[in-house]
């Protein structure tokens, strides 16, 4: 037991290098012109998706107010699903 420990402060040192080399990301790496590219069109494509949720959104609700339009000039649906207390509409 004391040879595994005697291995032990070396494997912790080889680890704490591994980390030292392993701290440089891909951000550190890039050239910071590219680094601005990438961040401006990142910002693009979110805003671009942005944009189409909210187009999808006024078109759903537009799809939504012309189908309850429609519904309202139908007879049949207002029959079926209108009250049948005559009594509270009555003066």
């Amino acid at each position: 037991m004391a040879k595994k420990d005697k291995y032990r402060p070396a494997s912790a040192q080889s680890s704490a290098q591994a980390k030292e080399e392993k701290a440089a990301t891909l951000k550190d790496l890039l050239r910071p012109d590219v680094l601005d590219k990438l961040k401006a069109t990142a910002q693009d494509l979110k805003s671009a998706e942005e944009k189409r949720q909210e187009d999808l959104r006024k078109q759903q609700e537009e799809a939504r107010k012309a189908e309850q339009k429609r519904l309202d000039n139908d007879f049949e649906y207002l029959l079926n699903n209108s009250k049948m207390d005559w009594r509270s509409n009555k003066s």
